[in-house]
């Protein structure tokens, strides 16, 4: 690592926001949040205390990495949701969203299941390296074009369990 992006008190102040939102946003419903692993199992936990509503977790595990640095643009759905998600209001948590092509892949697969409503929620967005068209309903950080690690975030397995966002030396 070389540098800190994004520090652990930032983290915790802006998922208690989105979690505040969340709970404004859905007012009397039960959402069910639907993690994209395994990057996402930190900031999902921490939301979903953020989120002042009852509310049920699931998760699904996709691919296009692997365990190279860029995507391979090839998406495949390693393990998928267990419940029905038919007319309920579903929030997908994302660690981040880069080129776009996985949240595009489970959003149209997603909503072939016929949700009552159907939102994304991502820690981070990486804007610049998008491929395709997507909508971020509830954004912690936009981050620059780099390789980061932390919070979720991982080079092959492994850095995923730093407190903070951090830029990747790869030299």
């Amino acid at each position: 690592m070389n540098e800190i992006l994004i520090t652990q008190e930032q983290i915790a102040e802006r998922v208690a926001q989105i979690g505040s939102q969340i709970t404004k946003d859905y007012a009397g419903k039960k959402p069910l949040l639907v993690g994209v692993l395994n990057g996402c199992v930190f900031f999902m936990t921490d939301l979903a205390r953020a989120i002042d509503l009852p509310c049920e977790l699931a998760f699904m595990q996709v691919s296009s990495y692997g365990n190279a640095a860029k995507t391979s643009g090839a998406v495949r759905i390693l393990a998928d949701l267990s419940c029905d998600i038919a007319g309920r209001d579903v929030i997908i948590v994302e660690d981040i969203v880069d080129s776009g092509l996985t949240l595009a892949y489970l959003l149209e697969q997603l909503n072939a299941r016929r949700p009552a409503s159907l939102k994304v929620c991502s820690l981070l967005d990486k804007p610049t390296r998008r491929r395709t068209d997507i909508e971020i309903d509830y954004l912690g950080f936009t981050v620059p074009d780099a390789f980061i690690v932390g919070y979720g975030l991982d080079y092959a397995g492994q850095w995923r369990n730093l407190p903070y966002i951090a830029v990747m030396d790869q030299t």
